[in-house]
Parts: C-alpha cells; sequence; structure tokens
C-alpha cells in the first residue's frame, strides 16, 4: 500500500493519516481505538469529527496532533511521519505548527487573559508580532477583557482566549475537542463562527471533534467514525443530515 493512499486532495491535505491503529491495553482487557484509519484533513477547510460515543473520535484527533502515537501506521504532517518523530522534535513541531483547543479551556489562571493568549511565544523563546496580537484580540472580541484573569471571565470568554492562543502563532492546523461542549448555546454558537472565520478570513485548517449536529454545520465537510473505522464522508453538511446520519450509526 502506497503512502500516499490516504491523500483524497492532493498537496492540499495538511495532514494525512495512513493506516493509523491505536490500541490500549493488551490481553481480555485490550481496547482497539482505532482500525486502520486512513484520512486526509483539507488544508484552509474546517472539517467536523463525529460519530457515536466510543467511535474514536478524540482518539483519531490526538493522533493526528502527534498528541498520542499511533500503535501502528503513519500521520504526515508538512512531510514528516509525526509517529516517528523523537518527543523533543515532536513538542517543538506541536507548539510551531499546531494550535489547541479543548472543552475545558486550559488555561494558566495566575496569567492574565493577554498573558494567556502570548504564552506560546514565552514558551517558545520567540517575540510576538504586536500588531496580529491586537487584531486577534479584536477578533475575539476580548479587547476590555485582556487584563482580567480567568476566573474574572464568563466560560465563553475563556473559550475566546484559548481560540485566541491557537491561532496567535499562525498554525498550520488548529485542533479542537468539544470546544462547545461546557458553553451555553449562545456562547457556543460564537465559539463555532469564531472558528469559522478562522478559516474564511484567516486560510487557517480546523479540525473539531464534536456530538452536536449543529455544530457541525458550520463545517465544510463532517467525517463519521463508527467503531474505530471511517464510515463516511458529507461536504456542506446541514444539521439535518448530520442528525439523521449519527442516527443512522446509532449515535
Amino acid at each position: 500500500m502506497g503512502r500516499k493512499m490516504w491523500v483524497m486532495h492532493g498537496d492540499v491535505d495538511v495532514v494525512g493519516l495512513e493506516q493509523v491503529v491505536k490500541s490500549y491495553g493488551g490481553g481480555l482487557a485490550g481496547v482497539t481505538a482505532l482500525r486502520g484509519v486512513s484520512v486526509g484533513f483539507r488544508r484552509g477547510a474546517f472539517t467536523a469529527v463525529m460519530g457515536p460515543s466510543g467511535s474514536g473520535k478524540s482518539t483519531l484527533l490526538h493522533c493526528a496532533a502527534g498528541l498520542d502515537r499511533p500503535t501502528s501506521g503513519s500521520v504526515w504532517l508538512a512531510g514528516r511521519d509525526l509517529a516517528r518523530m523523537p518527543e523533543p522534535e515532536l513538542t517543538e513541531l506541536r507548539r510551531r505548527e499546531m494550535g489547541f483547543v479543548f472543552q475545558a479551556f486550559n488555561l494558566v489562571e495566575s496569567l492574565t487573559a493577554l498573558e494567556n493568549i502570548t504564552l506560546p511565544f514565552r514558551l517558545s523563546g520567540t517575540r510576538a508580532d504586536r500588531a496580529w496580537v491586537r487584531e486577534v484580540v479584536a477578533r475575539t472580541g476580548l479587547q476590555e477583557r485582556v487584563r482580567h484573569r480567568p476566573a474574572a471571565l464568563s466560560g465563553g470568554q475563556q473559550q475566546r482566549v484559548a481560540i485566541a492562543r491557537a491561532l496567535v502563532t499562525r498554525p498550520e492546523i488548529v485542533f479542537a475537542d468539544e470546544p462547545t461542549g461546557a458553553l451555553d448555546i449562545e456562547s457556543g454558537r460564537g465559539v463555532l463562527r469564531l472558528l469559522r472565520e478562522a478559516v474564511d478570513d484567516y486560510g487557517q485548517s480546523v479540525v473539531m471533534v464534536t456530538h452536536d449536529a449543529g455544530a457541525a454545520e458550520y463545517a465544510d465537510e463532517v467525517v463519521f467514525l463508527a467503531d474505530g473505522r471511517v464510515v463516511d464522508t458529507v461536504p456542506h453538511p446541514s444539521a439535518a443530515a448530520v442528525a439523521r446520519r449519527l442516527l443512522g450509526l446509532g449515535g
């Protein structure tokens, strides 16, 4: 099987997985979360990953982002196989080429919103582009909140700080794992609009795991998983079509 078999869109795929298997444990207690997954995520597109509980959605995202190493198979970003990179190089690549948004926000409580947003630069020892930081802060609507610490921010505002932090380094790809799961409906829609704008206005690539058919409607396409396998890809999804497909998968 050739290395390029996962490439559905030629050179426009920013990340590709080839025959990825991920197992946990061994013997009778062992669990296989991914079963030979081959899929590419398009550059400059918003892709949602969906499926029933236990289908392997978060495991797929973690392997694609180099947060978890596959048991076998390859994960390609910028011509490099993340599954075989030494950990120090992988950590540096994640810091430089990837942004992350999680359900739990993952903000540093002792830092202000602005300090949280610019934290990647402090960690890498590089200088932030102040004009770009100001633009990201403005686009996320945080101008009046930059001096506040997370405890003084609403859940929606904290998630906007996390999105700003993910965008500020201009990464190749942003991974979002249930980014609206802890938010009310209005705040969740605001977060989804920001991710959509990151694709449309900045040319970012976004891969989002979600269980919400309404959230998936913001995406350019939805990749469906079931029992650790990719079973369908739906372009230009509507919430109704996504809900019907999930129902068919038992989700």
